[in-house]
């Protein structure tokens, strides 16, 4: 089954995912010749996929470089981390399992562990991936996490920000993050999924249900907006996502870069002629 799941990555999938891979690993500058790419495996549709388009680049791509497959276990019950065990072998994916304590930490946090949790995986995750002589980590993040994450901001942090498809790690020197399923649609993921009958674990975290009855998601309300508005375009996520290629520098009217804010009079005073004209 793993030779027809590579095969038809390369076949019937090649114009919705890995040939958005591809032009995401070009355009963003992803891959270069050497590197050593920890990608990381939650047990999630979206990692699984990952791991079989990196292998295939490192088998059949233009540049040189070598990749590790990791996946931390930060308190999974037994049944989820037996099907991320059970999942990698049927891909022929050779993962490597490392523990993290996380879910004890988290789970004594009441004021958003969410926050916490992600926190804790990323420095896990650099962390190990540094060990092992990784200078980057490759992550699942996929075209509907960029446009959710933008609105998320705007709707709910009165900011604009985005989900870059490569970081610099400020706190692990020479580390970053990259992610090669910058372009590819989750629907394209899920028609994956479907059509090789593959179950992968969702969230496994233990607070998860209880977290959501008390607090809703913003991220599944995001996803209704962009739902229904598609009901009035068709392509707004598309629009959406170029949207965030293509900023405006002539209009903005506020700013920020870390701790530094720039407002709209320091803006104005340093723009180079008219914007407007």
């Amino acid at each position: 089954m793993e030779k027809e799941i590579q095969r038809a990555l390369i076949t019937k999938f090649r114009k919705h995912i890995y040939a958005k891979v591809i032009n995401a690993c070009e355009t963003y500058n992803l891959i270069e010749p050497n590197d050593k790419i920890a990608v990381c495996i939650s047990g999630g549709k979206d990692s699984m996929l990952l791991a079989k388009c990196m292998q295939e680049l490192q088998a059949h791509g233009n540049i040189p470089f070598e990749v590790i497959y990791i996946s931390m276990n930060p308190g999974y019950n037994t049944k989820n981390l037996e099907k991320i065990k059970e999942n990698a072998k049927l891909l022929n994916i050779p993962i490597e399992i490392f523990e993290a304590p996380i879910f004890q930490y988290t789970k004594t946090v009441e004021d958003n562990p969410c926050y916490l949790c992600a926190r804790m995986r990323r420095g896990y995750l650099y962390n190990f991936a540094k060990k092992h002589g990784c200078n980057k980590i490759a992550l699942g993040h996929h075209a509907d996490d960029v446009i959710e994450t933008t609105l998320l901001a705007l709707l709910y942090s009165n900011e604009i920000t985005f989900m870059r498809p490569k970081l610099s790690s400020k706190n692990y020197q020479g580390m970053e993050l990259i992610r090669p399923l910058y372009e590819v649609k989750e629907e394209s993921i899920i028609a994956w999924q479907k059509y090789h009958k593959l179950e992968f674990i969702a969230c496994a975290c233990p607070l998860q249900e209880n977290y959501d009855k008390e607090n809703q998601s913003k991220r599944k309300e995001v996803k209704q907006i962009i739902k229904d508005l598609k009901k009035y375009n068709p392509e707004v996520d598309d629009c959406l996502f170029r949207s965030i290629h293509n900023l405006n520098l002539g209009t903005i009217v506020g700013a920020r870069k870390d701790d530094k804010k720039y407002d709209f009079n320091y803006i104005y005073e340093h723009e180079v002629g008219d914007t407007n004209e």
